[in-house]
């Protein structure tokens, strides 16, 4: 293209202005201001509900832990749960850490269990206990999972 056709050509194209580019860039950050919080909800609620069925899965292996032992729950902890089904997590120090949700603890007696989990991105907890039959489930925290302190 020679250069009398590019003068040609300039007098009749049009760009945008600063100010068009000025305001699509403020309804842009605008759109992403409300967008942004939103998602790290849902993704607060996508761990609250991991570390609920970690908690699920949990109690089911405490119960087959206790089919195994006559009845009893006695000796059930982090590590014998994860002997028993090897997808759930534990940490012997108690303290939750990563990005995945992780049996805090668990404990038990010749009646009873409890089992706590915990939700990486929230910290909240959510506890399955059993006694003599009766299953209470609890949680504490203030995320999407935890609805006045139960689940």
């Amino acid at each position: 293209m020679t250069d009398q056709a590019r003068r040609r050509r300039l007098p009749g194209e049009r760009g945008f202005t600063l100010i068009e580019v000025l305001v699509v860039t403020l309804i842009i950050g605008i759109l992403a201001a409300i967008a942004i919080p939103s998602f790290l909800n849902q993704k607060g609620k996508a761990n609250d509900a991991s570390a609920k069925e970690l908690a699920r899965t949990a109690q089911t292996a405490a119960e087959t832990y206790a089919t195994e032992n006559s009845g009893s729950y006695e000796g059930i902890n982090q590590e014998k749960l994860n002997q028993l089904e090897q997808t759930i997590p534990f940490v012997a120090s108690g303290n939750c850490t990563g990005s995945n949700a992780c049996v805090k603890s668990a404990s038990g007696t010749t009646k009873s269990y409890k089992i706590v989990a915990e939700s990486p991105l929230t910290k909240d907890t959510f506890t399955v206990e059993s006694s003599a039959g009766t299953v209470t489930r609890k949680c504490t925290g203030t995320g999407g999972g935890c609805i006045n302190s139960a689940w």
